[in-house]
């Protein structure tokens, strides 16, 4: 089954980007905003464009799949 990146619906405080790259590269999504608050710094500002327009491209996880009714 391929990788696939996806915003989180369950771990997120705004868009659930972190949430879903801490999903995807097997970290915890704590570390992965701390680094994005200290990149945010670092970029005087930069980073909140690029977060915003990647928040925009990537796509909400699925959801589960509706079990059926017999």
């Amino acid at each position: 089954m391929q990788k696939r990146l996806y915003r989180s619906r369950t771990d997120r405080m705004l868009t659930g980007l972190a949430g879903g790259l801490g999903q995807y590269f097997g970290v915890d999504s704590t570390i992965i905003r701390a680094g994005l608050v200290i990149f945010e710094f670092l970029t005087a500002g930069l980073l909140i464009i690029a977060y915003l327009i990647v928040a925009i491209i990537v796509p909400k996880e699925p959801l589960p799949a509706a079990r059926k009714k017999v």
